[in-house]
């Protein structure tokens, strides 16, 4: 089954074998030549399969259990991925928010807190505050601008909409005691960074990437941030990435 559809800017042929990643995309459905034409197989599937049984063992996980219709849609994401670089586009695992038509992005290793600390933002800030995407977001970077998207890959509480909004501000999230954020140099967020992008296979497109990262960091504000689970947390971060 075949859909087309819309994502930081470009439209997606999608042909799959099963419906799921479909059903996942309503709300992007578009028209026009695609840019990019996504194509998957069992074969694709089995290798998502075997990615996700690698990550398990070597981060000393039991393996879980994943359908092939889950693991169809993580295929998709990875052929989309894999293509973005040549528009000025990678994705970025992280939660994004925003207010007042800025984002604002928390990225970490997994398990740190990034979806609490972007729903305190929300219980302090109401309604000016409007999920982008929390989980894997797509980055572009336009003028010197970058701008962060929403797509349906958002994460397991599926919060994010389909909206850009150029982004301000970049905090690598750690947990703390107490609340504390400072600034950064570029050189001190690259690794990190790095890590958090996904690392396309074509050595072309990883170079892009590695580019379009240098320019993304030299364009925002940069800040660590150290917080716990209590509201108090989102106000310190807000007051000094906003500014």
């Amino acid at each position: 089954m075949t859909g087309t559809y819309r994502f930081a800017d470009r439209t997606v042929s999608i042909t799959s074998v099963y419906e799921d990643v479909h059903t996942m995309c309503r709300g992007y459905e578009a028209d026009g030549t695609p840019d990019i034409r996504v194509v998957t197989d069992d074969s694709h599937i089995e290798a998502e399969r075997v990615r996700s049984e690698r990550n398990d063992i070597a981060e000393g996980r039991s393996i879980q259990p994943f359908r092939d219709e889950y693991l169809e849609t993580l295929a998709v994401y990875r052929q989309i991925a894999e293509a973005m670089p040549a528009f000025d586009t990678v994705l970025f695992h992280g939660s994004v928010i925003a207010v007042d038509g800025n984002a604002y992005i928390f990225t970490a290793k997994s398990g740190t807190g990034k979806s609490t600390h972007t729903r305190l933002w929300r219980e302090l800030l109401g309604d000016r505050a409007v999920m982008v995407n929390d989980d894997k977001p797509l980055l572009s970077v336009k003028d010197g601008v970058v701008y962060a998207y929403g797509t349906p890959w958002n994460g397991k509480h599926r919060l994010g909409e389909n909206i850009c909004c150029p982004v301000k501000a970049l905090a690598v999230l750690h947990r703390g005691e107490e609340n504390s954020i400072s600034p950064i140099t570029m050189q001190e967020a690259y690794p990190v960074c790095m890590q958090q992008m996904y690392r396309p296979s074509s050595g072309i497109a990883l170079s892009k990437s590695m580019g379009l990262l240098d320019g993304m960091l030299g364009s925002i504000g940069l800040f660590r941030l150290y917080c716990n689970m209590d509201i108090l947390a989102a106000k310190t971060a807000y007051e000094a990435m906003s500014k």
